[in-house]
């Protein structure tokens, strides 16, 4: 494959928050590989406004891979993948034919979830490449026959973070990368939302603001909310810190018992902030604590410390899903915090639908994790509360 030859580019991204955020180095490296190629990335909706602005593609797409289907319906996984083609097909007629797309990247490495590979199959461009299906066994498992849909199926299993596979597409393209930074992409009107944020709540220079993203997209990657609450108690008596709550929408109650808790040192905004506005907020604080979660990337992207509170056991499984060594906070300091074994029935990575390994990682684990992370900072970034 010759790079010089590419002259439009489609990247099918369609998965979660954080692996939009972990993308954006490869975004960044496949502009400067491409400076003159058109460049069209395809996200789900719930990630639209994450890469809006984005400098380094000439058009946004969303696709909304998730479907509903009828109670009565018999084989609900074909008719779920059948619905899925559709808007796919929909999606090719409306924007991909008429680009004439001479290539399609896939970055992601586990198991297509999102439909991403079919989506760079319908586009009709003739070099598609991805992560072979047999890479983790899952995903063969889920994904078996999917290689035939790629003309170029990487094979690589050898355990690596997120960004390092993304960049690694490049590198095997013919591509250089010389930069493997996050990025954000925020408007004045997001920096404004978050002064306003702040000057509403009377701070002002010298304040400490301390985030927490007490939500996750699975219970069982949850902490308690009641450890939330008493490392809030704590960091308001010990460092006369304000708490920023972040979160998505339908996690509100999360949010509200905080505030109600630890009381007026938190600005709760959960569900009211687009994420921009809440990576704009999350760069004017010194330290996030944070499930795995979206959250705790966009911190990272933003340049702030990180505690990270994993559900994902020491013992477990290196490549699983839910492993620090594959997504851990890139290019910032960070301490990841997790339970020392696997809790009986789980072995590989925690397995249940509510919070149950992560019980094993104490209060005062990321009381001590939250001191030492503050203890490497200067100057606080932000802000005095009036009192």
């Amino acid at each position: 494959m010759d790079l010089s030859q590419v002259k439009r580019v489609l990247t099918v991204r369609s998965d979660e928050i954080g692996d939009v955020v972990l993308t954006t180095p490869f975004l960044r490296e496949l502009r400067r590989n491409l400076p003159d190629a058109w460049i069209t990335l395809v996200v789900k909706p719930a990630t639209f406004d994450l890469v809006e602005l984005c400098p380094y593609v000439n058009e946004v797409l969303t696709y909304d891979w998730n479907t509903l289907l009828p109670s009565d319906c018999g084989n609900q996984r074909y008719f779920w993948q059948m619905q899925q083609h559709r808007k796919a097909l929909g999606l090719a007629l409306r924007h991909f034919w008429r680009r004439r797309f001479d290539l399609a990247i896939l970055p992601r490495w586990d198991a297509d979830y999102y439909n991403a590979t079919f989506i760079s199959y319908i586009s009709g461009a003739p070099w598609r490449v991805g992560y072979s299906e047999g890479v983790i066994d899952y995903k063969r498992q889920l994904n078996g026959g999917y290689d035939r849909l790629l003309t170029h199926a990487l094979t690589e299993r050898t355990l690596k973070h997120e960004v390092e596979r993304s960049l690694d597409v490049i590198r095997y393209l013919g591509g250089t990368v010389k930069r493997e930074g996050l990025e954000l992409w925020v408007s004045h009107e997001d920096e404004a939302f978050a002064e306003d944020v702040l000057n509403v709540h009377g701070i002002r220079f010298g304040k400490l603001l301390v985030a927490f993203g007490p939500g996750a997209r699975e219970p069982k990657r949850m902490w308690p909310l009641a450890n939330f609450i008493e490392l809030g108690t704590w960091l308001k008596s010990k460092y006369d810190a304000v708490i920023v709550v972040v979160g998505n929408q339908g996690e509100e109650r999360l949010g509200h018992e905080l505030q109600r808790e630890i009381g007026d040192t938190v600005i709760n905004v959960v569900g009211q902030t687009s994420l921009r506005e809440t990576s704009a907020l999350l760069k004017r604080c010194q330290l996030c604590v944070s499930n795995d979660a979206g959250v705790m990337h966009l911190a990272a992207a933003a340049g702030v410390a990180i505690v990270e509170i994993s559900c994902h056991p020491k013992n477990g499984s290196d490549l699983h899903v839910n492993s620090p060594r594959r997504f851990a906070p890139w290019g910032v300091p960070y301490i990841v915090l997790q339970p020392d074994t696997a809790l009986d029935p789980c072995s590989e990575g925690c397995d249940f639908a509510r919070a149950h390994c992560i019980l094993g990682v104490g209060v005062d684990q990321v009381k001590g994790a939250v001191a030492a992370q503050l203890s490497q900072q200067g100057e606080p970034r932000v802000l005095e509360r009036v009192r």
